[in-house]
């Protein structure tokens, strides 16, 4: 691999005991540690899992100072800066990727956002995949009582469920649909599934794999407009809501780019996630968008349109936001534009 080319950066998040030190662990027994460079955050002043990681991974660079989310602009960028700077000089091993595994009081849209926006780390890195554990036996409690756990799942590319033993069939599989319905964006499965298969762990779709694959969410997120209400959180944490917008006619891009970019400054902070497939004016290919928050992934240009979809699709996962209004303000700019 030559060093200029850019190097993924996955994360592997998750609630507090939801596993992701095990699962990690098991990983990494399982690859070539040549190739994967790792960095582990915990909150509080000592931390323990780097110890455990230790043993499989003796590389690893523990980042300091509680919470990642919090710190993320300085600790993480200094990080990741001195991994590529050692690889380059020959201090460290050729590693094709780094993991980060957060703590599990973090927040991912501030590393997205740090990844995405900073000039000097999108010279060396690019986004790789956002793997989510849920944790089984305690998922639904977490839900209604921690507001840091429905941004780590919705944010989620893959959703990995753990502790099936701790549970009954029957839960688990309500647990799969739940989630499911929370963020219909992500692959659910069980976590020792992903271990039956380690190399598709840290795999992302969205420009690799068969037409079914790369656009599995179209199929979860349904043919027609909906909303979705997935559980009720606490008082001061409303529900989640799935919005799906279908549109036959092409969009005008720098149109739709204004409303977005409205959008997401007036509301970003209740767009927990939002995914669209989009049919543009003076184009036969579809372009694909991204985004997590206040943070808009760059556009994709696919080559061809999955199966017989030929027109755009927008889906929002919402939160304290209703979809109506979304869809109405949509709909008004939208033809407020076109009558111009």
């Amino acid at each position: 691999m030559q060093y200029e080319e850019k190097l993924p950066l996955h994360i592997l998040s998750g609630f507090l005991g939801s596993g992701k030190t095990t699962l990690l662990k098991a990983w990494l027994t399982q690859q070539n540690l040549n190739d994967v460079a790792l960095l582990v955050n915990e909150f509080g002043e000592v931390g323990i899992d780097h110890h455990l990681l230790n043993e499989v991974a003796p590389d690893i660079v523990l980042l300091p100072g509680g919470c990642l989310c919090c710190q993320i602009r300085g600790e993480l960028k200094t990080a990741l800066l001195d991994l590529y700077e050692k690889r380059a000089r020959g201090a460290l091993p050729p590693f094709r990727q780094v993991i980060l595994e957060t703590t599990g009081l973090a927040d991912p849209a501030p590393i997205l956002s740090t990844l995405l926006h900073d000039r000097q780390l999108q010279h060396h890195f690019r986004q790789g995949a956002l793997v989510t554990l849920v944790d089984a036996e305690h998922c639904q409690l977490q839900a209604k009582t921690q507001p840091e756990w429905i941004g780590q799942v919705t944010a989620a590319d893959k959703l990995l469920i753990s502790k099936r033993d701790r549970v009954s069939a029957q839960t688990f599989a309500a647990t799969e649909r739940w989630l499911a319905q929370l963020n219909p964006l992500a692959e659910v499965s069980d976590n020792a599934l992903a271990l039956a298969d380690p190399d598709q762990l840290f795999q992302v779709l969205v420009t690799k794999g068969s037409k079914d694959q790369r656009f599995r969410w179209l199929g979860a997120c349904g043919t027609h407009e909906s909303t979705l209400k997935a559980a009720p959180l606490s008082a001061s944490h409303p529900v989640t809501q799935t919005c799906v917008i279908t549109l036959q006619r092409t969009l005008n891009w720098p149109a739709f780019a204004i409303w977005l970019s409205m959008l997401l400054h007036s509301h970003g902070s209740a767009v927990l996630r939002m995914k669209g497939i989009l049919r543009i004016d003076d184009s036969t290919s579809p372009v694909v968008i991204h985004g997590v928050q206040h943070t808009l992934h760059p556009p994709v240009h696919m080559r061809d349109w999955p199966g017989e979809l030929e027109t755009s699709k927008l889906v929002f996962i919402l939160r304290g936001l209703d979809a109506d209004r979304l869809k109405l303000a949509f709909s008004r700019y939208m033809q407020a534009f076109e009558g111009q």
